[in-house]
C-alpha cells in the first residue's frame, strides 16, 4: 500500500479546506513546486494533486503551478478537479500526468469516462466523494441521489487504474477515516481503492491497509502538513506485513 500525499490547489496557492468548504481554507504554502519537491524528499512515490478551483468551475484553472510541480519533482502525479471533457484528460497526459481523475463527468457524462479508459486504459481514476452514501459532483457543491454502492457497481468491465473514495465528512477533519464505509467501497469495487479523508494517525494507516489486498492506497492531507503524521513512518506503517 502506498501512502499519497495530497496537493490541493487554490488561487496558485497550496491550501487545504474543511470538509471541502471553499471558504474555510488554510494556505499551507505559496509555492506548490516546493512542496512537490518536499513531499518528494521525504520519500513520496506518488503525489495527488487536486484542482480545487477547477472542481467548482468544471475546467482546469491551477494549470500553471501543475506544470510547474510536473518539472519540480521526479515521481509521478495524479491529477483531479475539473476533467470532464476528453480534451481536458489528452491535455493532461501530454502534459506528463501519469494518471487523472475523473469525478462529477461519471455520473454526468458517462461516455466520456468510456471513452478515456478507451484511449488510456489503466490511466483513468474514478473519484468518489461521499456525503451520506450519496456521491456528491461539482466540486462537493451538489448532492446526487446516487448511492456509491450503485455508482461502484457500473464501473465494472472498465479498464480502471482505481477508485478514490472520499468520506467528505471526515476530509480535513483530523478524526480518523470512515473505516465501516471504506471497507463497504473495498467489498464492492471491481477495482483497486484509495482510501481520501481524515487519515491523521499511524493508527489509521494500519486499519486502512488491514482491508486487504484491493487496498492500493491512501492520500493523505492536513495530518502532513499540520506535522500529526510523519509521512516516513507512515510509509513503513503502510509496508507492514502481507499484501501491499
Amino acid at each position: 500500500m502506498v501512502v499519497i500525499p495530497a496537493i490541493d490547489l487554490k488561487d496558485g496557492r497550496c491550501v487545504r479546506l474543511r470538509q471541502g468548504d471553499m471558504s474555510e481554507e488554510t494556505v499551507y504554502s505559496e509555492d506548490p513546486p516546493a512542496t512537490a519537491l518536499r513531499w518528494e524528499g521525504l520519500g513520496a512515490r506518488l503525489l495527488h494533486v487536486v484542482d480545487l478551483n477547477g472542481a467548482v468551475d468544471g475546467q482546469p484553472r491551477n494549470l500553471t503551478q501543475i506544470e510547474a510541480i510536473l518539472k519540480a519533482v521526479s515521481i509521478p502525479i495524479q491529477v483531479g478537479g475539473g476533467i470532464r471533457t476528453l480534451e481536458a484528460v489528452r491535455m493532461y497526459f501530454s502534459r506528463g500526468v501519469k494518471r487523472v481523475v475523473m469525478g462529477t463527468a461519471v455520473l454526468q457524462d458517462r461516455v466520456v469516462l468510456e471513452q478515456a479508459c478507451k484511449e488510456f486504459p489503466g490511466r483513468i481514476l474514478v473519484g468518489i466523494d461521499a456525503k451520506n452514501g450519496l456521491v456528491a459532483v461539482k466540486g462537493w457543491k451538489s448532492l446526487s441521489n446516487t448511492t456509491v454502492r450503485e455508482l461502484v457497481g457500473t464501473l465494472k468491465g472498465l479498464p480502471l487504474a482505481g477508485v478514490i473514495y472520499t468520506d467528505i465528512a471526515r476530509d480535513g477533519m483530523l478524526e480518523g477515516p470512515n473505516l465501516s464505509s471504506l471497507k463497504d467501497i473495498v467489498d464492492a469495487s471491481p477495482v483497486p481503492v484509495i482510501a481520501s479523508g481524515g487519515v491523521t494517525r499511524i493508527e489509521d494507516i494500519r486499519a486502512i491497509k488491514a482491508l486487504g489486498a484491493r487496498i492500493e492506497g491512501a492520500i493523505v492531507g492536513k495530518a502532513l502538513y499540520d506535522g500529526k503524521l510523519d509521512l516516513h513512518a507512515a510509509m513503513e506503517a503502510a509496508k507492514g506485513q502481507g499484501s501491499g
